[in-house]
């Protein structure tokens, strides 16, 4: 396994990280959830990310790690607890950091993350929207102090919100998700570049799309899939000639991909079972891909330079009767 600097941080983390959204009850078994989390923990991972809002992962992960003596680092988030949800509550602010400490048996965090402070509509967090404070600033920096919580961060997915909450140079790691990928780039026009500019600690989710990079989908890509745009579709099948030129699987293209970047600190595999840790770290274990390769994805990439507008945010490959955008049920 490879290690890497958390940006300004100093920590080291492992180049493969590990996702809680599918370490839960509801995407797998307990005891399966925890023995893939023990698995990528003998495999040299060392970065774990949860959040209030992934079921019960924080509880999850927590029973995994708890007899845990080697060293890691844990983030977690705050956002959507408790109910009703006001990210303008202070106090209900801490009382959620106070039960995530409790889920993970830790008397202090690695990371604090804000969840998603960069989507409208998703969560107010800031009563100063042009210097992006409020009540939830001033709590981290409070943690900060009592050493609660080491360093503090974002967890966002848009591509140009988030850069200007990052210019406020008030955090030391960023994680992006759905927006930088094999074929998704638009992460890479100014979240990435802002992160870099501030030595920030660079976190990537999602390098396969929700699924939608994890596998080939010949057939829905060729002749069914309608809520596909023609411009995504034509890239797809160069995608999987490339594939077919280089004989490797979707997946381990598309992590060893992020991984070709100097700038990325981790990325973040959503494992849900102790195989699927075991061939995301073989692809990790791969290494970055050739230059000549890095370059045809980039032609590839280049054929969808941006998100098309009816775009579902996750591929709905493999499931009957999509036909259209909107909210995945």
């Amino acid at each position: 396994m490879e290690y890497r600097t958390l940006g300004r941080t100093g920590l080291r983390v492992s180049a493969l990280g590990m996702g809680g959204l599918f370490i839960s009850s509801r995407s797998a078994a307990r005891d399966e959830a925890r023995l893939a989390v023990r698995r990528a923990l003998e495999l040299g991972v060392t970065y774990f990310d949860t959040a209030p809002g992934y079921y019960d992962s924080e509880q999850v992960l927590g029973e995994a790690l708890e007899a845990v003596r080697e060293p890691y680092i844990l983030s977690t988030k705050l956002g959507g607890r408790p109910q009703p949800f006001d990210p303008r509550d202070k106090d209900a602010l801490r009382r959620s950091v106070e039960e995530s400490l409790r889920n993970l048996h830790r008397d202090s965090l690695d990371l604090l993350l804000i969840h998603e402070p960069d989507r409208p509509g998703q969560y107010d967090w800031f009563t100063d929207p042009e210097r992006f404070t409020g009540p939830v600033t001033e709590l981290l920096a409070a943690l900060k102090e009592e050493g609660l919580v080491r360093y503090t961060g974002l967890g966002g997915t848009t591509a140009y919100e988030l850069p200007h909450i990052i210019a406020t140079r008030a955090y030391d790691v960023v994680l992006t998700a759905f927006n930088y990928s094999a074929l998704w780039r638009e992460a890479a026009r100014e979240v990435l570049p802002a992160a870099q500019e501030q030595g920030m600690g660079i976190v990537i989710g999602s390098p396969l799309q929700q699924g939608a990079l994890a596998r080939r989908y010949d057939q829905e890509v060729q002749s069914g899939a309608r809520w596909l745009s023609s411009p995504r579709r034509e890239q797809f099948k160069r995608f999987y000639a490339l594939l077919d030129d280089l004989k490797c699987p979707a997946a381990e293209l598309a992590i060893r991909f992020v991984l070709s970047s100097p700038s990325v600190s981790t990325v973040l595999m959503g494992a849900r079972s102790a195989s699927e840790v075991e061939l995301n770290v073989a692809a990790a274990e791969a290494g970055p891909l050739e230059a000549d390769v890095l370059a045809r994805l980039d032609e590839i990439a280049a054929m969808v330079p941006f998100r098309p507008y009816e775009e579902p945010a996750v591929l709905p490959f493999g499931r009957p009767g999509r036909i259209g955008p909107g909210p995945l049920r």
